[in-house]
């Protein structure tokens, strides 16, 4: 197949604008003259308004996998079936509803640091694989699907398509982090809509399209009685599985308040379900079309096309189905769609690692010396630019696009969705728990097997298909259900075996859990959002009015902070530190440029911690 040099262009021309704004984001960030350190490259110093965070929020879950994948799904199995597009849609509800206004109130730099910060690094550090798993996935799957793409609408090979729209990806949020991919989400989803909403009236008018109405019976599908207990299992891994993802709670918690984070998120749910009606349109067109009357036809001799092909379904009607003009739109809507996600699930990957992997398993390395901001944000770009990496080799070796979207959020569900879930909301959960739901799940899960990935079956749920080698019975909803009982029994009989000192606390979780428990609670007080009334009056200082005050906390390394008035001992302060080391108790102050001596200050226990 010729290239397509007009159809080229346009792509260059859009791949060209992408990427100055992801700069142009980049540079916004650097405005002081300051390079920009591991937590302002993951969350934007928490400064994500909510036009942009409502866009960057529904850009991340709407790529190249959702619309190739909704319209593959359409004419593979109907539009019943294709449960991706509201599944994930009431996941950002139910995430905004239950899981943004914790997270985001607690000042978390990762998904990974109520793990952390509850069962330590090892903990985290395993709930990590689950995540890196999803994460590949749907990066290959929206890779896969751009690659097809271009490949089918102007001819290019299908590696370089991958390569270099990875590349791209890669670049720019190598040079700006959030602000880039946030600011760059904007543009893409706009570019996405856009191209899409012109593309399929054009294709619904061609001659060789029935009415969609008519052929209504071929495209809608339906549900077997048979079918049943896959489908509810389906609809539950999509919808709870779409929410322990850190894609989702990067933009929970680079928002400004957790208010913010809640109403980005509904926003974002009805945008997510409204940018799959396109797609799915476009799904029902290629269904009821005649091919011998288009050019398919007679580029490949076929009369329909076969199975194999159903992940090209939707640049295969903008390529024959619309004008030449209106298809360079429609697939700059599919690039455009592929970058913002790609750009999210690379910076995401990477965050988890730098700061939940990485960072602990250097200070255990080191003896207990931590590793510097410096050294913690160049892992973080050299994390970018490997995961993009394999992300890549995957997109390329694949072949399903539906199927790699849908199965991304399988391991997230069954493992990763349980153990958030306890680890927010109940208190007595601990590692003990947690490792051996941990181990549980897995097992359950692998022993379902799976057929895409070449895993053999050796646990049979009931209403198993012998025949077709397929598990009936919703198997993963009761791993789900199974799990949460698991972590909540043992943790409350591990803690019981400890306290009455039956057994040692060998992972050392349980020990003055009320105290514990006490000085949490005063914590989490200091790092909530204050309401407006509480905030509107407070000064928020010049730079000449900030004073920096060098406090050690007693088992800590030296940190910084800046208070609006260091003489002030009682109030609201402003402080602005990483939320890792923020103040806790008394600190021993040793004043270098406040004119006091060194004593001991309290902090107070509100303050903005962003």
């Amino acid at each position: 197949m010729e290239i397509n040099v007009w159809g080229l262009v346009a792509i260059v021309i859009l791949y060209v604008v992408i990427f100055i704004i992801g700069i142009i984001a980049g540079r916004k960030a650097k405005r002081k003259g300051k390079q920009l350190d591991s937590e302002e490259l993951i969350l934007a110093n928490r400064n994500i308004g909510p036009f942009v965070g409502i866009f960057t929020m529904t850009a991340t879950w709407v790529g190249g996998g959702y619309i190739n994948g909704t319209a593959e799904e359409v004419v593979k199995n109907g539009l019943v079936w294709c449960q991706a597009p509201w599944g994930y849609g009431l996941a950002l509800a139910v995430g905004g509803l239950f899981f943004a206004k914790p997270m985001r109130e607690s000042g978390y730099i990762t998904m990974l640091d109520p793990f952390h910060e509850k069962y330590g690094p090892v903990m985290a550090a395993l709930l990590y694989i689950p995540a890196l798993i999803g994460d590949l996935l749907w990066a290959a799957a929206i890779l896969a699907a751009l690659g097809s793409s271009l490949t089918v609408v102007i001819g290019l090979d299908n590696t370089i398509s991958i390569v270099v729209s990875a590349a791209i990806a890669v670049l720019y949020t190598l040079m700006g982090g959030l602000y880039s991919v946030a600011y760059t989400d904007v543009a893409q989803l706009l570019f996405m809509m856009f191209g899409l909403v012109l593309a399929f009236p054009f294709a619904m008018k061609h001659e060789a399209v029935s009415d969609i109405a008519v052929t209504a019976p071929d495209w809608l599908g339906s549900i077997d009685v048979d079918n049943t207990g896959t489908y509810l299992d389906s609809a539950m891994q999509l919808i709870m599985g779409g929410i322990p993802w850190q894609e989702y709670f990067q933009r929970v918690m680079s928002s400004r308040t957790a208010r913010q984070a809640q109403l980005m998120s509904c926003m974002a749910a009805f945008g997510c379900i409204l940018s799959a009606v396109p797609p799915a349109i476009i799904g029902a067109i290629a269904a009821s079309t005649n091919w011998t009357m288009t050019g398919y036809y007679r580029d490949f001799n076929l009369t329909s096309v076969p199975p194999e092909e159903y992940k090209n379904l939707l640049p295969l009607v903008l390529n024959y189905l619309t004008p030449p003009v209106v298809s360079f739109f429609g697939l700059g809507a599919v690039s455009a769609a592929v970058m913002s996600s790609t750009d999210s699930i690379i910076l995401s990957m990477s965050s988890l690692f730098a700061h939940n992997v990485y960072r602990p398993l250097r200070q255990f390395l080191g003896c207990g010396r931590k590793a510097s901001e410096r050294e913690v944000t160049w892992v973080l770009r050299i994390s970018v630019v490997v995961y993009g990496a394999l992300a890549t080799l995957m997109a390329i070796t694949m072949n399903s696009v539906y199927a790699l979207l849908f199965i991304c959020s399988d391991a997230i569900y069954v493992i990763l969705f349980p153990q958030l879930t306890c680890v927010l909301f109940f208190k007595k959960c601990n590692v003990y728990g947690s490792a051996i739901g941990y181990v549980l799940g897995w097992i359950l899960r692998l022993g379902a097997g799976e057929s895409t990935f070449g895993i053999p079956t050796f646990i049979y749920f009931p209403w198993y298909d012998y025949e077709n080698n397929i598990q009936r019975f919703p198997f993963k909803l009761l791993i789900v259900i199974i799990t949460f009982p698991t972590i909540i029994l043992f943790s409350l009989l591990f803690d019981l075996l400890i306290r009455k000192e039956i057994i040692p606390d060998f992972l050392s979780c349980c020990l003055a859990e009320t105290e514990a428990d006490d000085t949490s609670n005063k914590e989490r007080e200091g790092t909530k959002d204050l309401s407006e009334r509480e905030t509107k009056d407070i000064h928020k200082p010049r730079d000449s009015d900030v004073v920096g005050l060098r406090f050690r906390k007693m088992d800590t390394a030296d940190v910084d902070f800046h208070f609006e008035d260091p003489k002030r001992t009682s109030g609201i302060w402003e402080i602005r530190t990483p939320a890792a080391v923020e103040g806790r108790e008394a600190m021993t102050l040793n004043s270098d440029n406040a004119g006091r001596e060194s004593g001991t200050a309290e902090v107070p226990s509100t303050r903005i911690s962003d």
